[in-house]
């Protein structure tokens, strides 16, 4: 396979806990293909851009550097200098996407890397955003058993929300991904954790076919890397210090609640088919549980509808292009 013509940004999302930090690892493993660790500073940017006025003018370049690599923003994970940072998006060109993009091509540089990516699962409610920055972008979106991934959830300290949140979660981030699918033919793709785990090479080579890239066999030993792209402080994260295993599929089994189990399989029932997740026949559970998801359902989505109308009133006030 001919390599990608164009270095185009790949984006991992996904629910959380859905293995997006393994493939992240598995693509930063890649001899040609660079993913820093998860940021805080790409959506804070983008939201904040109108504060920084018409970025045609050197100060209010400097402004948005210094924003961008502000303390707290996990810029100290990229490596990078922060002066020559600064200098680098005050020398570029004048666009919020320009100077993110930056930052990432400056972590790509330091394993001498062509291409660049960034990962966060929840950018599956800000595609948008995202290809606003980066419109090349190629989306890969990682599904995992949503059984699985609100098992895990439950034992994360930093998930402050409860179970009926977490399946929502997971149904939003395939509603999103196949919106964005609709509406930017081509851009979206899906692999899941399972196959990830089961079999990663040929997991991992549908995926090089999408990107454009040849794949390499490193990919499939995350934990060689595992150390440089998941920081150590990120201890949830500790199984990708290891070789992939199929030991996490299934916890659910063991780590939900009944009421939960039934939860998933109402709710989620045709997903699950799709994707061919097997039913234990878990029945209906209380009205209480599937009231209270409908409510953080339907909370979920009315939030993002009212960012999504608040950003297009600011894209009217835009002094300057976005796009990188």
């Amino acid at each position: 396979m001919a390599q990608a013509s164009s270095e185009r940004p790949i984006i991992v999302l996904g629910c959380p806990r859905s293995g997006t930090t393994l493939l992240q690892v598995m693509l930063h493993s890649h001899p040609r293909i660079a993913i820093p660790p998860e940021n805080r500073f790409v959506l804070p940017t983008y939201f904040h851009r109108l504060e920084f006025g018409d970025l045609e003018e050197a100060a209010n370049r400097r402004a948005l550097a210094e924003f961008i690599v502000q303390r707290g923003s996990k810029f100290k994970d990229f490596g990078l200098d922060r002066s020559e940072t600064i200098a680098e998006i005050v020398a570029g060109p004048p666009t919020v996407g320009s100077a993110l993009a930056s930052l990432f091509r400056g972590y790509a540089a330091r394993f001498d890397r062509p291409r660049w990516g960034d990962k966060r699962p929840m950018y599956h409610s800000y595609i948008d955003v995202v290809l606003r920055l980066f419109p090349d972008a190629q989306i890969v979106h990682v599904v995992r058993d949503p059984r699985d991934c609100a098992a895990s959830l439950k034992k994360m300290s930093w998930w402050k929300r409860d179970s009926h949140y977490a399946v929502s979660a997971w149904a939003r981030s395939i509603e999103n991904t196949e919106n964005a699918s609709r509406s930017w033919p081509g851009a979206v793709t899906r692999i899941h954790y399972e196959r990830l785990v089961t079999d990663p090479e040929a997991e991992l080579q549908a995926l090089c076919a999408f990107l454009g890239e040849d794949y390499d066999p490193a990919m499939a030993e995350p934990d060689r890397l595992a150390p440089v792209a998941v920081p150590e402080r990120k201890h949830w994260h500790s199984n990708t210090r290891a070789k992939p295993t199929t030991k996490p599929i299934g916890r659910w089994k063991t780590e939900l609640e009944q009421w939960e189990i039934a939860l998933c399989e109402t709710v989620l029932k045709d997903r699950l088919e799709e994707f061919g997740y097997e039913l234990t026949g878990a029945g209906r559970p209380p009205f209480e549980h599937l009231a209270r998801y409908r409510v953080a359902h339907a909370t979920m989505k009315t939030g993002r509808r009212s960012r999504i109308l608040k950003d297009r009133w600011k894209q009217l006030r835009e002094r300057n292009p976005v796009a990188a």
